[in-house]
């Protein structure tokens, strides 16, 4: 049986080296132009070499993005930006304008082609015409159902991506105009302001200055703020209805984030092949997930179409139930001590969890705790202070620690 594929988000190097370090199959990300994350901090050319060799010398895939809804300027180098990602092997190209598509089937004839989720597509027919264009994987719009997917896996022969965590756009897959009508920033070309995540207030065209109360609170609603997109609940249903991958939704969120949403995913995915995967399993990755900073979930248009509790009426902000408080870069096993680096204060007392790629998390209070050159100290409040403590349970570069918020 063919396993699915985890990919995951890469808003830069870090981050691209702990998705792959934490269980993705493959992961995408953008050069510094032509991709739709302009707050993540994208890679370099030098970056994207590293990261095609990070990637491919553990089996992995990476998956460059070239989405942007482009203008006539934004061909200018582009037949030379194709030509280096080509050279340095990456995988696969992610493009939805027709024009670059066009452009890339010229510069490299055999260029896997990877249609964006921007490109709206839902249904089979549209699909049949991108592969006839020479499009070897559409990503689908996130307006589908999976009975709907079913269905078009049943049509076509051709690789079907579909996100299945993370934010959700107010959009049609995410083709909004409110960003740039309300500040000039394009969501289309990478520069979203999120004004869906905004506070809103209804008037009447009659009755201005009457600011009218869509939900009960003075401070008004948001009314167009989507709750995010988890489908850790329904990993058999997503691989059973015949997707190809798992798309995870997040360039420009945390290290962290990228760590436990990934692992999460992983965990559920092994465990449907192992036979293992049942109620218990998938509300315990549930919890692992809420550990990371989210806004309250849905299963978006997967299960049935979304209604008014799809949306956050009364906040924008995110749910923070845990801190991040350090990465282990090191640890000697005959001294069981771990060198880590700081990313949150940590203090003697602390009761803290401890986890990595595909194991349980343990559970440790901190009662040592010294400092780069091994002098005991009674707390590391220094962003990205150097720090060491001695572990109960082996540990390995790249675990991490957090703690529960008071």
């Amino acid at each position: 049986m063919k396993k699915i594929e985890l990919l995951a988000p890469a808003g830069d190097l870090n981050k691209l080296k702990t998705a792959i370090d934490y269980g993705a199959d493959a992961v995408y990300l953008a050069g510094t132009n032509y991709g739709l994350r302009t707050a993540s901090k994208n890679l370099t050319n030098d970056d994207l070499r590293e990261a095609v060799k990070y990637c491919h010398d553990r089996g992995k895939k990476i998956y460059v993005t070239m989405n942007i809804i482009a203008h006539n300027r934004h061909f200018k180098g582009a037949e030379d930006y194709i030509r280096f990602l080509d050279d340095i092997g990456v995988d696969a190209i992610i493009a939805s304008d027709v024009g670059m598509i066009s452009l890339l089937k010229k510069v490299v004839k055999n260029a896997e082609i990877h249609l964006s989720t921007q490109a709206s597509v839902t249904n089979f027919e549209t699909c049949k015409f991108w592969k006839e264009q020479g499009v070897d994987r559409i990503i689908l719009a996130r307006e589908l159902s999976l009975e709907e997917i079913k269905e078009i896996k049943s049509q076509v022969d051709i690789d079907l991506e579909t996100f299945v965590h993370g934010a959700m756009c107010i959009s049609y897959s995410g083709r909004c105009l409110l960003s740039n009508y309300m500040c000039g920033r394009d969501a289309n070309l990478g520069d979203c302001a999120h004004a869906c995540r905004w506070k809103y207030h209804l008037v009447e065209e009659k009755r201005p200055g009457e600011y009218y109360e869509i939900e009960d609170t003075e401070d008004g609603a948001f009314i167009l703020n989507s709750k995010d997109l988890c489908m850790i609940d329904n990993i058999d249903k997503l691989i059973e209805c015949g997707i190809d991958s798992l798309k995870i939704e997040g360039r420009v969120k945390s290290e962290y984030y990228v760590a436990t949403v990934v692992r999460s995913y992983r965990m559920a995915i092994d465990a449907y092949y192992e036979g293992r995967y049942d109620e218990n399993i998938s509300l315990k990755l549930l919890s692992e997930i809420r550990k990371a900073s989210h806004r309250d979930f849905t299963h978006g248009f997967f299960l049935e179409k979304p209604d008014s509790n799809a949306q956050i009426y009364d906040r924008s902000s995110y749910i923070r139930l845990y801190d991040f408080l350090a990465k282990v870069l090191s640890y000697d096993e005959e001294t069981s001590i771990a060198t880590l680096e700081q990313r949150n204060k940590i203090s003697l007392g602390d009761k803290v969890e401890v986890f990595g790629p595909n194991i349980d998390f343990f559970e440790m209070t901190i009662d040592n705790l010294s400092d780069e050159n091994g002098d005991n100290i009674n707390e590391a409040p220094h962003a990205q202070q150097i720090i060491k403590i001695k572990m109960p349970k082996e540990v390995k570069t790249g675990y991490m620690l957090r703690k529960k918020i008071d």
